[in-house]
């Protein structure tokens, strides 16, 4: 069982001097929005000055490894493109190197993941608005089918709509037709009165109309880590932590990879949240327990 103990002052030496390697999620932990978390780049700034290599791991589809640079970097953080561990560039690399895919992807999702799929030369179509033009069915039913589509990949697409639905059920109605999504979670952490529904919404309906389940590549699966460790010598899981904010994500991905945890309270779950986990009988939500919990990445800088 987790700890689920407050990284105090007096714990965070021992605490860093136990990894070498950080990965460090974004939304809700670094940044929120288009703002940079106060303190979280000077934090971060600290732990390379200790010899920490530090990867940025987002289940965020949005955005291209290109334009995580260009965030980064633009607020005020220290950042070089190996470092980016995006669901966009893990899941063409997926299609890519895994799968081997020899056809076409239709795609429900950003502009972000389109850079991707065209840096690994993979064909695909889909990106965009492909709004409802009728009700009537007849014209669903005659809609044109693309024969070498060989996969569906799911991530956020504000233009998800009904035709998108019917296409991507249609191409997984073939068995031999992949299906693979970014990630699944279901609110992005920005706070205020208005909830933002995040890519898992868009996912749970390709599988209801598919009745299939997808290949997701984000967290809480181990496909990200284990890509790192593939691709990176000298990455551990026993000298590795995972900084997130979202407890079914985050932390729950670095208990599965045996990492060490660490819960910031900048953006979705709390030390309340993790406490209750702590208290179930549930052996998902105690994957869900961290191994520690601090108020914000600016509180770790501070005591270094």
């Amino acid at each position: 069982m987790a700890a689920c103990k407050e990284l105090t002052a007096n714990l965070v030496h021992d605490f860093i001097s136990s990894v070498d390697t950080i990965l460090c999620d974004c939304d809700g932990v670094i940044w929120k929005n288009n703002d940079s978390i106060p303190g979280a780049a000077e934090a971060l700034k600290k732990l390379r000055l200790k010899g920490k290599r530090i990867f940025f791991v987002t289940n965020n589809s949005t955005k291209s490894r290109k334009q995580y640079i260009e965030k980064l970097l633009n607020l005020g953080f220290e950042a070089y493109p190996e470092e980016i561990i995006c669901t966009a560039f893990a899941a063409a690399s997926y299609l890519k190197h895994s799968l081997k895919l020899n056809g076409k992807v239709y795609l429900i999702g950003s502009i972000g993941m389109a850079e991707e799929l065209d840096l690994m030369g993979i064909p695909y179509f889909g990106i965009g608005p492909d709004p409802v033009k009728s009700l009537d069915m007849a014209e669903w039913a005659a809609l044109p089918i693309d024969n070498e589509v060989k996969a569906v990949l799911v991530g956020f697409d504000e233009h998800l709509s009904y035709i998108k639905l019917i296409k991507a059920g249609t191409y997984l109605n073939d068995p031999e037709c992949a299906f693979v999504a970014t990630n699944e979670d279901l609110r992005y952490p920005l706070g205020g009165k208005i909830m933002i529904p995040g890519t898992g919404v868009i996912v749970g309906a390709v599988k209801q109309a598919a009745q299939r389940e997808p290949v997701v590549l984000g967290k809480p699966s181990k496909y990200l880590f284990d890509s790192i460790m593939q691709s990176f010598e000298g990455v551990t899981p026993e000298r590795t932590v995972m900084i997130g904010d979202r407890l079914s994500t985050d932390i729950s991905m670095g208990r599965t990879c045996g990492l060490k945890t660490l819960l910031v309270e900048t953006g979705i779950d709390t030390r309340v949240d993790a406490k209750e986990n702590q208290k179930s009988n549930s052996i998902e939500r105690q994957k869900m327990v961290p191994d520690y919990f601090i108020t914000s990445l600016a509180d770790l800088g501070k005591t270094l």
